[in-house]
């Protein structure tokens, strides 16, 4: 199988005044195409920590991560934004829309920062929000649409560049049980379609969908085990 991420010894350790603050404790992992990854953990146990390496919002302090076989430990700013641009899809709990901005616009947005021309933006973008169900909803203000409207579009931005990762951190943490389950529907059907899902949570129910589930504690990997996923029907 192709690994998509590979951890090698990942610390990571935060300096608070005379204190360190030791948040991940050698952390090894290796996830492959087309896997559906739960990682858990209770506050404090490192997986928002563990979400920032993975999502190239913050690098280690030390070990290696590779995304497609490329390091991304040590590189500068702007080399680990094109990066996370280009191969990192984000679902964020608080769906992270611009308020005066249309859903079709906020799905552009990633597009904008790759260069990528008008035209074809405008076109990918549509077919984006079509996929997610939202064909009829591409000139709405996020105020105009429901919370699993907005989750929509955002998993709609976080598809647009073809990622190789989507990484979502806690996607239905702000939703009713009847929106989530729509939400972890459309993620799952995403995973068929052949991408690679990581869900950070710390709900044993959302983490059931998942293909294999990770848990931490303490800023260390202390199961690590294959699951059976439960399908919404």
């Amino acid at each position: 199988m192709n690994a998509v991420i590979e951890l090698e010894n990942i610390i990571k350790d935060f300096n608070m005044g005379t204190i360190t603050v030791n948040a991940l404790r050698g952390i090894s992992l290796t996830v492959n195409k087309n896997e559906f990854v739960a990682l858990m953990g209770p506050s404090g146990s490192g997986k928002s920590t563990l979400m920032n390496i993975i999502g190239c919002l913050d690098t280690p302090t030390s070990g290696n991560y590779f995304i497609n076989g490329q390091n991304v430990s040590n590189i500068d700013d702007e080399k680990l934004a094109a990066i996370r641009n280009k191969e990192i899809g984000f679902i964020f709990q608080s769906f992270n829309l611009l308020s005066r901005q249309t859903a079709l616009e906020n799905v552009m947005l990633p597009q904008i920062y790759a260069g990528v021309p008008k035209t074809q933006r405008l076109l990918n973008a549509k077919n984006a929000l079509e996929k997610v169900g939202l064909a009829d909803r591409v000139d709405h203000k996020p105020n105009e649409l429901s919370g699993g409207q907005k989750q929509r579009v955002a998993t709609a931005r976080a598809l647009i560049n073809n990622p190789s990762i989507i990484l979502a951190d806690e996607p239905t943490g702000a939703l009713d049980t009847k929106t989530s389950l729509e939400i972890m529907k459309l993620l799952e059907e995403i995973h068929d379609a052949g991408n690679t899902v990581v869900i950070v949570t710390h709900e044993e129910d959302i983490a059931a969908h998942a293909h294999r589930i990770i848990r931490l504690v303490d800023g260390q990997i202390v199961s690590d085990k294959p699951n059976t996923p439960i399908r919404v029907s």
